[in-house]
């Protein structure tokens, strides 16, 4: 079978095609993102002969109708979206949606004496040279002896037979090749996406998600457009809120719809801790309402396929997009996401810095969703989730191979009779004794400060409402919300004067400890049995040197919540590795009691 055929096509076909839907452009497939110059770059390679590259389309798979016909898809624009937009634009003078949604012209200029292209701007625009928008000798009532004439006119001295050979250039450049590959309709997800890869290695790699994002956009039968536009709102309005009435204005017709209602509330929401793009969005509804992990097939069925009979069904693809646009309700619901980002709160995971797995939080709401979905009440769902979340980051249980573990973890969740004791099933084989007594005081064992393990410590903390290292009244949570910085317990240059250069060993993260700077100034370069003297010292006169404490008790608190060795009023560098090796181990039984308390 061949995988592809290669033929090349004039640029006026190629837009009539597109303009009679043949090739179907997803209406906010990608927003513009070329810059003017780039257009007028690509309107000089025109002029001058130059190749400007391919674009590449896949037919959609035939369908088998109810009455036995074969219906035959649309072809997919999946890559050369950029330059078509730049040539209707320039070349038909339609505007372009930006990056921000708000809708604008790019015009051309062009020079005949010069035979030059410019971005048209205000100069340009007084000079009778030339021509500001190269958009009016592509309109149909364009006439070129009288252009020339009138060109002639307005500058004197021309040669209106070199004027009028130069725009008759100019004017076929719609007659020049573009090249087409049309991708197989009878290749599958994986095929297209690694075709494309190859082909386009230097470009913008898409995604699976951005091939289901183009085939939804394209379906105009199961409201394939306001599920993209859903998708691809609610996301963008997650990130940029403040694009919220440019989208309102540019979209008019989608916007006085009960689904962008549903969405607009996202305008308002501050907080960044799960802020979603479409392929997490995509995945998120997909694994949930299909009970599988793989995005390419999501693209098999919304075409149709039956995966038993390999045929394509047109009752198959409309099932699957209502299930699809199900899946995206629940997803954007302002209930359910809140409920959720509450429950991930709880956790102690207050900033996105505490949490480096989108997928953790991914399947977090894959499973919150499931559970709701099957009425479990709703005190066992926050339990289960908030616990598999942490399980997850500790297991790094989706760091390989994301896509088959969601469909392993959501078919075992659903099928469980009761979900307790499937968590505790997992528990048993992940979360053995032997996990929290040895793997992980070795994984802790690391001067890397995004290790999902300090940071699952510093959630332990921020649970348990702990006060900063030497701290009275100050919380870790309040430091970490502020972006306070980590400070070494054995302070950096000290350990670097006794010898120990590495980084990896003054740097590790059982020396680190959240503390008020002022705390961290006083402190400057002393060996610990000297500043926990001097704070022991402060205790029993009630004098303030390092923070507010003055009570041994509450110092001796102090340290317990941070998982300080009681030895460290006697500790220099000498006693920095056993340091390191005692407070490994109590940071591992912090973990352990925290995740057990969830």
């Amino acid at each position: 079978m061949s995988k592809y055929t290669v033929n090349n096509s004039t640029i006026e076909s190629i837009l009539g095609w597109i303009h009679a839907g043949e090739i179907a452009i997803p209406e906010i497939q990608r927003p513009f993102v070329w810059n003017a110059s780039k257009v007028r770059d690509l309107m000089d390679s025109l002029y001058q002969g130059f190749p400007v590259g391919y674009i590449i389309t896949w037919r959609n798979p035939d369908t088998k109708l109810k009455d036995g016909t074969q219906a035959i898809g649309k072809k997919i624009l999946i890559d050369g979206q950029q330059r078509i937009t730049a040539l209707t634009a320039a070349l038909l003078g339609q505007e372009v949606v930006r990056a921000d949604y708000k809708k604008k012209r790019i015009r051309i200029a062009f020079n005949p004496i010069e035979e030059r292209f410019e971005v048209a701007n205000p100069a340009i625009e007084k000079d009778s040279a030339w021509i500001s928008d190269i958009a009016s000798f592509f309109q149909p009532q364009f006439n070129l002896f009288e252009f020339v004439n009138n060109y002639c006119q307005q500058n004197e001295g021309v040669d209106s037979n070199q004027i009028g050979k130069v725009v008759n250039h100019l004017v076929n450049i719609r007659f020049s090749s573009l090249g087409m590959i049309e991708l197989s309709h009878e290749l599958d997800i994986e095929t297209v996406t690694e075709i494309f890869i190859r082909i386009n290695s230097q470009g913008v790699v898409l995604s699976q998600a951005d091939f289901v994002m183009s085939k939804i956009a394209v379906n105009e039968s199961y409201n394939g457009i306001n599920i993209r536009k859903m998708i691809d709102y609610f996301c963008h309005l997650a990130k940029n809120p403040a694009d919220y009435e440019a989208i309102r204005a540019n979209d008019t017709t989608f916007s006085s719809t009960d689904y962008f209602q549903k969405i607009r509330w996202i305008k308002n929401h501050t907080e960044s801790l799960y802020v979603p793009d479409y392929s997490d969005l995509l995945r998120v509804a997909f694994t949930f309402k299909f009970l599988r992990g793989k995005l390419a097939n999501l693209v098999s069925l919304l075409s149709g396929r039956d995966f038993e009979t390999r045929e394509y069904k047109e009752e198959i693809a409309e099932d699957s997009f209502k299930i699809l646009e199900e899946g995206v309700l629940a997803f954007v619901n302002e209930t359910n996401f809140k409920r959720f980002l509450m429950i991930v709160k709880s956790t102690g995971i207050i900033h996105s810095s505490l949490i480096r797995s989108q997928h953790v939080l991914n399947f977090g709401y894959i499973l919150y969703l499931l559970l709701r979905d099957k009425g479990i009440e709703q005190a066992k769902i926050n339990k289960v989730v908030r616990k598999w979340v942490v399980l997850s980051i500790l297991t790094a249980r989706y760091s390989s191979s994301p896509e088959s573990t969601f469909e392993f973890d959501v078919r075992r969740f659903n099928q469980a009779k009761d979900i307790e004791d499937y968590l505790h099933h997992t528990e048993e084989g992940e979360l053995s004794d032997a996990f929290w007594s040895n793997i992980l005081v070795s994984r802790l064992n690391t001067s890397v400060t995004s290790s999902p393990f300090f940071h699952v410590f510093l959630m332990a903390q921020i649970r348990s409402n702990d006060k900063a290292f030497l701290s009275k009244a100050t919380e870790i949570k309040h430091l970490i919300e502020e972006r306070g910085d980590l400070h070494h317990i054995f302070p950096k240059k000290y350990l670097q004067s006794n010898g120990f250069n590495n980084r990896n060993q003054y740097n590790q993260i059982a020396n680190y400890v959240y503390t008020q700077q002022e705390i961290n100034i006083v402190i400057k370069h002393k060996s610990p049995d000297i500043y926990m003297k001097e704070v022991e010292e402060q205790c029993n006169k009630k004098t303030v040197k390092y923070g507010e404490i003055q009570n041994i008790d509450e110092l001796l608190e102090n340290l317990e919540v941070n998982c300080i060795p009681s030895g460290i009023f006697s500790m220099n560098a000498s006693n920095y590795e056993l340091f390191l090796e005692e407070r490994r181990r109590l940071m591992a039984k912090k973990i352990r009691d925290f995740y057990l308390n969830l």
